[in-house]
């Protein structure tokens, strides 16, 4: 098991949206582009000049339903990076499993399209989050992707068979981590949205931080990251992260 863990990337995958169509979702509509690229939100996210508040939608698969204080610590930690003087408020709620095992991101962009219920209307941006409870086709390993740019998914069965358990990370940590680093992407990180005050993107992982002690580092099979995580605190963002997101607008 602690061989498997260390093959986990906590860095995951950004997926690029091939879509043009901003009528495509089942459950609502907006005037809001929400099928752009990943990072092309990222200043309406991470500032107070168009939208004040930002609602995030948590939509769950049986039996993956979000960890409360993962939640909690995700929500302290845009708080600490976005202007929003309205506030971030977070809703949740159970949506029909897949039979399949695992999930493409077409397939992902397809569940969301039918059951994504929160838009940004008015001055309040929305984001999608999904759970799953299948793995990700592209590879059984990723915990997260970052496919539009107010969209997100968890690999839920992935991430719950790889914490919780004898010798693993709590799921509290994994989760909130997954979490924190996905929603990085939504704000522009790494050089995706956020342009870069100082170079600092790794050449060999994409969009990724080059500091190996950041929130937004690719996590490479080694066993520095497996006890950075079970030992240590959730990653946080490292001083060119941080000032990458201030210089667009966040604080």
């Amino acid at each position: 098991m602690m061989r498997k863990f260390i093959s986990l990337c906590l860095a995951v995958a950004i997926i690029s949206s091939c879509s043009s169509d901003t009528n495509e979702f089942s459950n609502g509509s907006s005037d809001y582009n929400h099928v752009r690229s990943v990072g092309a939100s990222a200043n309406d996210l991470l500032s107070n000049a168009r939208y004040n508040s930002l609602l995030i939608e948590i939509q769950y698969m049986p039996g993956y339903a979000p960890d409360s204080q993962a939640i909690e610590y995700v929500k302290s930690f845009l708080s600490t990076v976005l202007r929003k003087d309205n506030g971030i408020s977070i809703i949740q709620r159970e949506i029909p499993g897949t039979s399949s095992s695992s999930l493409s991101a077409d397939e992902i962009r397809q569940i969301e399209n039918t059951n994504r219920t929160a838009f940004t209307n008015g001055s309040t941006m929305a984001i999608s989050v999904i759970y799953t409870n299948g793995q990700y086709t592209g590879n059984a390993n990723t915990l997260g992707i970052a496919y539009r740019n107010t969209s997100i998914a968890l690999l839920g069965k992935t991430i719950h068979d790889n914490s919780g358990g004898v010798g693993q990370t709590s799921r509290t940590k994994l989760e909130a981590t997954v979490l924190e680093h996905e929603l990085g992407h939504l704000l522009g990180l790494v050089d995706l949205g956020s342009p870069m005050q100082t170079g600092h993107k790794d050449a060999s992982n994409g969009n990724h931080c080059n500091n190996q002690n950041c929130l937004m580092y690719y996590a490479s099979e080694t066993t520095d990251i497996l006890g950075f995580i079970t030992t240590g605190n959730i990653p946080q963002l490292d001083s060119n992260c941080k000032a990458d997101l201030k210089a667009n607008g966040g604080k």
